[in-house]
């Protein structure tokens, strides 16, 4: 029976969300029950087009992603796959109607980390676009179970929110994405001059778009509020401990809220949450 393979297709989505992310999988687990399947879904998605831009050195990347993306096209279009990630991936897309013009725009921004390269300004905007805003608002299709009306509503904050928290990981990642990976997505700076000034700087775009997020936050509908709440609340105690550090401890190493922690946030959200004092 294909059930088995749709429930095995999304067993293996929300194994690759738990091996990937302890943070996200603490908040699709605040989710409603029955949000888990499509936000894992999704995720694993997102996560193997990183994946192949991102880690698999020795290997055609740019074949892999172009083969991902037509099977990703053709999943979507027959309904099902033999790879489990894209199968679960379809399901969400056609049962929640998100759109394929945010799928297209976020491959896209994959295709542009195939090649080293420093962003200008308009790179950086679309770069942001494609791997950050519109992922999150492939999840407000589905947080808001494709009330189109609510989508268009709340779509100005989702994807403030999804730029607040990509900028966070650029500045977490600063030192892998250019020793390594030989990127530098934060336009017109020089990395080897990167100082406090420059730091602040981006703290101060980053800060604007948490507030303009978090506005959205509190008009999710109540079952998909205290997941997204969780995810804010993570990555706005990682931007206070980045702010906290100094520029060349950025530089060398990157920052990260231990286990433990996560644990005490996500109680303290919890409590937050259910008093209604978000």
């Amino acid at each position: 029976m294909k059930a088995i393979f749709d429930t095995l297709s999304h067993d293996i989505s929300e194994m690759t969300t738990k091996r990937y992310s302890t943070s996200f999988s603490l908040g699709i687990n605040s989710l409603s029950a029955d949000l888990h399947k499509p936000i894992y879904g999704i995720y694993g998605f997102v996560r193997f087009a990183d994946e192949i831009v991102d880690s698999f050195e020795g290997y055609n990347k740019k074949d892999l992603l172009e083969d991902f993306k037509q099977q990703t096209y053709r999943a979507i279009e027959e309904k099902i796959s033999l790879n489990p990630i894209l199968n679960s991936f379809q399901w969400a897309v056609n049962k929640y109607q998100i759109p394929l013009d945010l799928i297209e725009t976020f491959l896209h921004s994959m295709e542009m980390d195939l090649d080293d390269r420093t962003y200008d300004q308009m790179e950086y905007e679309k770069y942001i676009l494609g791997s950050a805003e519109v992922v999150g608002l492939m999840c407000l299709k589905i947080f808001v179970r494709g009330d189109e009306q609510e989508y268009l509503r709340l779509k100005p904050a989702a994807m403030k929110l999804g730029a607040a928290f990509k900028k966070i990981n650029f500045l977490r990642d600063l030192q892998v994405d250019y020793k390594v990976l030989g990127r530098v997505y934060f336009p017109g700076i020089d990395i080897s001059a990167f100082d406090s000034r420059v730091k602040k700087q981006i703290e101060i775009e980053i800060e604007q778009d948490f507030k303009d997020g978090y506005e959205g936050i509190k008009q999710l509908p109540k079952d998909a509020r205290f997941g997204v709440y969780m995810a804010y609340k993570y990555y706005f105690k990682l931007f206070q401990k980045i702010k906290r550090l100094n520029p060349e401890i950025i530089l060398h190493q990157r920052v990260r809220i231990p286990n433990n922690k996560k644990y005490t946030l996500f109680v303290a959200s919890y409590i937050r949450h259910n008093l209604n004092i978000l």
